[in-house]
């Protein structure tokens, strides 16, 4: 009776397809990467990973709270935008090469964000927020940010690095100032969805008609893009923050401070690499990452 069980079964796997087989190692890959993208991004805030006995995985934020990672339900465009999981928020790859042409329209990596894990971090109503907000001198003027998970002190730090830029490249500048603002506690509009702004985690540059999808055609969008500072781009990249004109509905003032994102970029520009662990392209050597590296491994197994 045994040996029938065993033949079964060594049937079952010789004939299942391999591309099934490897779709499944690719989709744990990539869930490996993207939680510990998010755990790296936000240290103070995120205790681990659980696996239910469903199946289910759930990023544990420190205050107690599980965040599911996939609902493993199909969603078109819009739906992930209202209502994203975090298998979702991470799912566009952001580029961090410099731009040569506009997006395609529904590629805004970034843009999806899930409220659960903003609110965790940067505070869990309008009150909270307000007591995380600190002003922030960028030389182009004084403004709110929010000093949680270093927000307020990339900010900082990016400016640091523009005025010095400014000094020898003058037109570095015109993309800056007069800044259009930083905290606006609202909603998007058309939307029920609050704004990055609403976090103090959003500031808008100079601005132009062309910068946003909707004040704009997609010839005159990518015209502006075409012309922005990629200085200015690389350093608000290097300090965290994603870019809007490397969205498809392009908000090409608006820069959104979002390690997650760009940590995941960074590190995994290619999802899966062909024998290497599911955490090639990280910094092994830091003992804080190898522990978050082996939680993962001892959550997922």
């Amino acid at each position: 009776m045994k040996k029938n069980i065993f033949l079964v079964l060594a049937a079952i796997l010789f004939f299942t397809p391999r591309y099934l087989v490897k779709a499944e190692d690719d989709y744990n890959t990539v869930m490996k990467q993207d939680l510990l993208a998010i755990m790296i991004a936000y240290p103070e805030h995120v205790a681990g990973v659980e696996k239910a006995s469903n199946e289910k995985v759930y990023l544990v934020m420190k205050s107690g709270k599980r965040i599911l990672y996939d609902d493993k339900r199909n969603k078109n465009f819009e739906e992930k935008l209202n209502n994203p999981d975090l298998q979702d928020m991470l799912e566009q790859k952001y580029p961090l090469e410099p731009v040569t042409k506009l997006m395609d329209k529904n590629f805004d990596p970034g843009r999806a964000r899930v409220y659960e894990l903003i609110r965790e971090v940067y505070g869990t109503s309008r009150q909270q927020v307000e007591k995380n907000l600190m002003m922030v001198n960028t030389g182009y003027g004084v403004f709110q940010f929010n000093k949680q998970n270093n927000a307020a002190q990339e900010l900082r730090s990016a400016f640091t690095e523009l005025r010095s830029m400014a000094q020898t490249n003058k037109k570095i500048s015109a993309f800056i100032a007069p800044c259009s603002g930083t905290y606006n506690y609202r909603v998007i509009a058309g939307t029920g969805r609050l704004s990055p702004h609403s976090f103090g985690t959003a500031i808008d540059l100079s601005r132009d008609k062309r910068d946003y999808w909707k004040w704009a055609t997609p010839e005159e969008g990518e015209k502006r893009l075409l012309s922005y500072s990629k200085e200015v781009v690389e350093v608000f990249e290097n300090h965290n923050f994603v870019w809007g004109g490397k969205w498809g509905h392009f908000d090409i003032l608006h820069f959104e401070y979002r390690p997650e994102i760009i940590l995941k970029a960074r590190y995994f520009r290619n999802n899966v690499e062909v024998d290497k662990p599911w955490y090639y392209g990280v910094a092994t050597d830091n003992t804080d990452i190898q522990n978050k590296i082996q939680l993962i491994e001892n959550a997922l197994r």
